[in-house]
């Protein structure tokens, strides 16, 4: 069963959360969130998180797997600013920060034009 990862409110990390140990409420979209992030050490901005919150993305445990691995692959490349598309969904990353700037997904995606980027990875 995947589990889905929404963002509903400003990501708060757990204080004393010990990132080996499992998240004792795997419900709570804080605890899911702040495990990811270290795990995976990618970011989401204010802005992201206000785009996906407003549009509704939901991104699944494999999505940020993809995310994580194409930000690495887009590092590995020296790339700087990136967009990695991920499915139907296109996310403007900073590749040097680790930081997710924007979201837009598939009914946005329409003539839609993005710049200040540098390379693109498609998943």
């Amino acid at each position: 069963m995947t589990s889905r990862i929404f963002f509903p409110q400003p990501i708060k990390p757990t204080a004393g959360a010990n990132p080996s140990q499992p998240t004792s409420d795997p419900g709570k979209f804080d605890a899911i969130l702040s495990e990811k992030l270290r795990a995976g050490d990618v970011k989401f901005s204010q802005h992201a998180r206000q785009r996906i919150k407003s549009r509704n993305i939901e991104l699944t445990e494999g999505d940020l797997q993809k995310l994580q691995s194409a930000v690495d692959k887009a590092g590995a490349k020296g790339a700087r600013e990136s967009l990695i598309l991920i499915d139907r969904l296109a996310l403007v990353v900073s590749v040097k920060n680790r930081t997710v700037i924007t979201a837009v997904d598939e009914a946005n995606l329409k003539e839609n034009v993005f710049t200040n980027i540098d390379s693109a990875v498609i998943m």
